[in-house]
């Protein structure tokens, strides 16, 4: 049976020990909006560390990219963002309060009769969205929302010295599109052949309505992505092949099996790009059902690099228009679009394709999430409740943590040598304040895999104590063996 999490217990965790913080604290906050602190900016480069090297630096046939969080507004045209990208929210009138009309739950005291009833007098309403059973967040109400709307979730900005030339922008949603608009440069720079990949890690922005639980949902956050680019006919292979790679990586970095699931989408709820879609959820101590998404896996045919293709045939008209996306229409693609500058030719077929693309997508946050909610524990340790938490070594923010038993005889001078060698190949903190048990407890709370001890008899023979966190079994091990010991346990 897993164990139970509350995310308050995290919340408060990661704000003692320094992992995340409210962006804008001193101020009163900003909503939906975290900094990450000493800790927490160390677990999540390891979580893109770990996520490049598995997806890019282990494999042959995938590359990198990092392209611009500004980009051609065309771009977000062609992919669908500008005419698609929105919620329909509703407001409460008694309260003001705007929410996701997906997000409303019906209220939940009527009796079956009436719910029956309640399903058959709105049915008659074709295409309209029944809220009249609908409970507000805030105040509880009960049916009293507005119409619908549609809320658009891109982020607007302007890019230009004066008023008359400048020109709006928006903070891409995505970072996929970064990826489609760069496939010809890749393949005209690189050697590269299909089937292959590119992968970024980078910042997006969702000017979402409702944000959700900590860091799980936030309008600036961090994406992995892979465009994972392959033959039409051979992308049901390759889609299977990148979802059980894709659990796999969460289970090999310590996840819980029993926390992890594939959800396949139904077709009425698949993107207007996808022919497929499955989502790796892990259940989080949040939400109605506590299942939620972690990360997609999509098959996106060639929506994306034909709808470029047709993005760059409508330039001259974005300019006549004055850059109003509102007058654009997309041209329609000729007979040959497989010849397009976004094709790909086959040498050894003899025929040129629009590739078809498998695309995981992490939220590189959501993992962060995830880990430390799979990596808390407590237990009671001789009347004492000790906190940790157990991240495999390679997610571990500090790897090693170097103490002097007290601070004199020497002790912490062969103690520092020792931190100043190790930090060589790993990330180490040294501590000299407080009972030595006490700093235990703090490097348990900071998920560090071993701590190493100098004490009396180190100046006799030259060996250290190693604690284990988990276990908190001890060793003795010597100065000079102690390298080669730890990056064998930490696999570094």
């Amino acid at each position: 049976m897993a164990k139970i999490t509350k995310l308050d217990d995290i919340v408060s965790l990661c704000k003692r020990r320094g992992f995340i913080f409210q962006s804008s604290e001193i101020y009163g906050g900003l909503a939906s909006c975290y900094d990450y602190g000493p800790l927490g900016v160390e677990l999540k480069n390891n979580v893109k560390k770990a996520w490049w090297k598995a997806v890019v630096q282990m494999r042959d046939d995938v590359v990198g990219l990092d392209s611009s969080i500004l980009m051609h507004p065309l771009i977000w045209k062609a992919s669908g963002h500008a005419d698609k990208f929105a919620d329909l929210i509703a407001e409460c009138k008694k309260c003001n309060t705007r929410t996701r009309v997906d997000h409303l739950k019906e209220k939940t005291n009527q009796s079956a009769e009436e719910h029956t009833e309640h399903i058959a007098i709105n049915s008659a309403i074709a295409g309209a969205q029944d809220l009249s059973n609908k409970v507000c967040p805030n105040c509880g109400s009960v049916g009293t929302f507005t119409e619908p709307m549609p809320f658009k979730l891109m982020f607007e900005t302007r890019m230009g010295a004066n008023i008359d030339d400048s020109m709006t922008l928006y903070l891409r949603p995505e970072t996929a599109q970064g990826i489609f608009a760069n496939f010809a440069n890749v393949l005209d720079s690189t050697r590269v052949k299909i089937p292959f990949g590119i992968a970024q890690i980078g910042k997006s922005f969702r000017n979402e309505v409702t944000t959700k639980a900590f860091i799980f949902r936030t309008r600036e956050f961090e994406q992995a992505e892979l465009e994972f680019f392959c033959e039409p006919g051979t992308d049901e292979k390759w889609y299977e092949h990148w979802k059980e790679a894709r659990f796999n990586w969460y289970i090999d970095l310590g996840l819980n099996k029993q926390n992890l699931r594939f959800r396949e989408h139904d077709t009425n709820e698949l993107a207007h790009y996808a022919k497929s879609c499955v989502d790796i959820e892990y259940r989080f101590p949040f939400g109605s059902g506590d299942w939620q998404e972690l990360e997609g896996v999509a098959n996106r045919t060639d929506y994306d690099l034909r709808q470029h293709q047709r993005g760059m045939r409508t330039l001259n008209s974005w300019y006549e228009n004055n850059g109003d996306l509102t007058k654009i229409e997309l041209k329609e693609e000729a007979d040959n679009y497989e010849k397009g500058p976004l094709s790909y030719f086959d040498n050894e077929k003899k025929k040129r394709y629009i590739p078809y693309v498998i695309e995981p997508s992490a939220g590189i946050d959501r993992s962060t999430l995830a880990f430390l909610v799979d990596a808390y524990d407590e237990e009671e340790v001789r009347g004492e409740k000790r906190n940790l938490l157990k991240f495999h070594p390679v997610l571990a923010p500090v790897k090693v943590a170097i103490f002097p038993l007290v601070k004199r005889d020497g002790m912490p001078d062969i103690a520092h040598n020792i931190a100043n060698d190790l930090k060589k190949y790993f990330n180490c903190f040294y501590d000299e304040k407080g009972a030595v048990g006490r700093r235990y407890r703090r490097q348990d709370e900071a998920g560090t895999p071993f701590c190493i001890t100098v004490d009396g008899q180190t100046l006799e023979d030259k060996t250290v104590t190693v604690r284990d966190r988990d276990s908190m079994d001890q060793i003795r091990i010597s100065t000079d063996q102690l390298r080669n010991h730890l990056r064998e346990k930490l696999d570094v």
